[in-house]
């Protein structure tokens, strides 16, 4: 008798049923669902729920508690399937998805949770709000112990100005007293959301996961944390949203749901940034399609909005972020170039979601048609019977006027010197909602406004007291108010560093008083000082502008409302300045005196006014 082959039999079998076994395993398998979970009552009933996972196509699918499924959608890539669900009329609860093929089977639990009250009508920034602009990775770095994580490719090396330096969500929400005294009402981090790339990751702008916090920033529970402590103090989560493109470590990259997820010719070809093409009656199909199509830069893939799986995902993850981190408004990066029927869809999405949820978007333009052209209901749109939807955009032919050097312009001529801001504000006519757009000085990819001026206060003074009174809503870069400055010239690390004090070691720590400088006290407590007067000011939120043209540089204008006025005198010139105020009587009327905000002094408005040279006056009048 061959006692061996029976024994080989056994071997056989025993390896059939590992191999079987293994098989219903990696068959079994879901790597990835997103949205992770969705919440009951919500306006976008009819969630797409992606299901990515080995073949995961192949199988049919359903699910339990009588949730309808909608619509099941497929690609050319096995690996995913897209599911639609209605859960109109759903209470929060928990269901199970499962998928079958032939006798195999296996489930998925899944979530309908319970919204906030009143979540749907949430306010968000207006004109009354100040807005703290934070370069995330460079604040403050509240929690060392995730500076490197195992998770992610670069680690933090401080001494690399290009590289990542520590700061993080904890370093935010551990001094958000501090933006409180300073008097700011919301913050604008930069994004947050997981950027794997292996170097240059701390602008966090190619992101690699879209429902992550990078971990070396925190946790999302971290991150909804800093929205119940800003909550607390009264003050505002403003998310940076990235709509127009991915990093190349973005996880899909490596498994494409479809070939047109992305850009592709085939493959990278890069913007013209031409973004007039796409309102430009004249110019070719081809320079559009390059302007919409091609990559920001090689390692950030271009999405592609008009695909409507890719457009459904990113409504969904906006909406899902909005809800879960109870955010109180968005920025959106690079909204210009976008698809730009795709990119109103998406905010309109959102904005009918939650009805007074503010989105500004970055329209980096050099003309204020053009930019006017972006905001909802322009009449410049409608043209081309084109709505983009967005409630806000950011003023940039001001910060080109600001940031370009204005203030050094001593003498007044028919295009230098004060009349370049006066010109700014005469085609205010533009726009469709001339409140509701960002005024700032500097962000963080310009030069830095104490780098433009060379820390000279008198001009930083003017700068930041023209961001605070006229229209629209101020924005501060971090670290102008304790004179921070950064040279462009010298490389995007240059106008991003560390706010001094953010890290253990730092031998000055400017959060404090008694921390600070003379010249770090001297530049806070005049910004402080006047954006807490702001604060208040409804006639600065919402009244009406009159301005009066320069002379001899000076600039003066009127906020003005039913029930208040103030008068704002620039005196751009190096030389003392005297000026008759019944020029302005127009916009005085009876008031016979005004008190100057920042010294507290009263001018009196019935003789000729005084102003030294690069000074300015903020007066309420009496």
């Amino acid at each position: 008798m061959d006692y061996k082959k029976p024994l080989r039999l056994c071997a056989f079998a025993r390896i059939f049923f590992f191999i079987l076994l293994f098989s219903s395993t990696v068959y079994a398998q879901i790597d990835r669902v997103e949205p992770p979970f969705w919440w009951s009552g919500m306006n976008l009933s009819d969630v797409q729920i992606m299901f990515y996972g080995k073949n995961i196509a192949q199988n049919d699918v359903s699910v339990s508690n009588g949730i309808v499924i909608k619509g099941i959608q497929k690609t050319e890539n096995p690996n995913y399937v897209f599911v639609t669900i209605d859960t109109k009329n759903i209470t929060a609860q928990d269901f199970v998805f499962t998928f079958k093929n032939k006798n195999k089977s296996f489930t998925k639990n899944y979530s309908l949770k319970s919204r906030r009250e009143n979540s749907r009508f949430r306010e968000s920034y207006d004109s009354s709000d100040m807005i703290y602009l934070i370069m995330s990775d460079r604040f403050a770095n509240g929690n060392p112990s995730n500076d490197s994580t195992a998770e992610t490719i670069e680690k933090a090396n401080r001494s690399n100005k290009d590289g990542r330096h520590g700061g993080d969500i904890e370093g935010i929400i551990k001094n958000l007293d501090y933006l409180k005294e300073l008097g700011a009402t919301a913050v604008w981090p930069t994004p947050l959301c997981e950027d794997n790339d292996e170097r240059g990751s701390y602008h966090t702008y190619g992101q690699s996961d879209l429902y992550k916090i990078d971990s070396r920033f925190g946790t999302n529970e971290d991150y909804l944390r800093l929205s119940s402590e800003l909550h607390k103090r009264g003050m505002k989560n403003i998310m940076d949203y990235v709509t127009n493109h991915w990093g190349y470590k973005h996880w899909m990259m490596n498994d494409l749901p479809t070939y047109d997820w992305i850009h592709q010719f085939p493959g990278f070809s890069q913007t013209n940034y031409r973004m007039t093409t796409q309102f430009d009656t004249n110019t070719s199909t081809i320079d559009a399609k390059n302007c919409m199509d091609g990559w920001f830069v090689k390692s950030m893939p271009d999405l592609n909005q008009s695909n409507p799986l890719v457009l459904n995902y990113l409504i969904q993850n906006a909406i899902w972020w909005i809800e879960f981190a109870d955010l109180d408004g968005f920025r959106v990066d690079t909204y210009s170039y976008n698809d730009k029927e795709g990119i109103s869809k998406w905010t309109k999405s959102i904005t009918d979601e939650y009805p007074h949820f503010n989105i500004v978007g970055e329209v980096w333009m050099h003309n204020q048609a053009q930019m006017a052209y972006w905001q909802k209901d322009s009449k410049i749109g409608a043209i081309e019977s084109f709505n983009s939807n967005l409630p806000s955009v950011m003023d940039f032919t001001l910060f080109d006027a600001v940031n370009g050097g204005v203030f050094n312009e001593d003498q007044s001529t028919w295009d230098k010197g004060m009349i370049k801001i006066y010109d700014n504000f005469t085609n205010d006519f533009l726009y469709p909602n001339i409140n509701n757009i960002l005024v700032f000085a500097e962000n963080h990819d310009t030069n830095r406004l104490n780098e433009t001026y060379k820390n000279d206060f008198n001009k930083y003074k003017i700068a930041m007291s023209l961001i605070a009174t006229i229209r629209g809503i101020p924005q501060l870069y971090y670290g102008s108010e304790i004179a921070m400055a950064g040279d462009k010239g010298k490389g995007d690390g240059d106008i991003r560093r560390d706010f001094p004090g953010g890290w253990n070691g730092d031998t000055n720590n400017a959060f404090t008083n008694s921390g600070r400088t003379e010249e770090q006290k001297k530049f806070f407590d005049f910004t402080s000082k006047l954006f807490n007067w702001r604060k208040a000011k409804k006639v600065i939120h919402s009244g009406k502008m009159m301005h009066y043209i320069p002379e001899n540089n000076v600039y003066v204008y009127f906020r003005y409302n039913e029930k208040e006025s103030v008068m704002v005198v620039i005196n751009n010139s190096s030389e003392k300045q005297t000026f008759k105020t019944n020029r302005f009587k127009e916009s005085i009327k009876n008031y016979q005196s005004g008190t100057d905000v920042i010294s507290g002094k009263t001018i009196d408005l019935k003789n000729d006014m005084e102003l030294d040279g690069k000074s300015v006056l903020i007066l309420e009048l009496k």
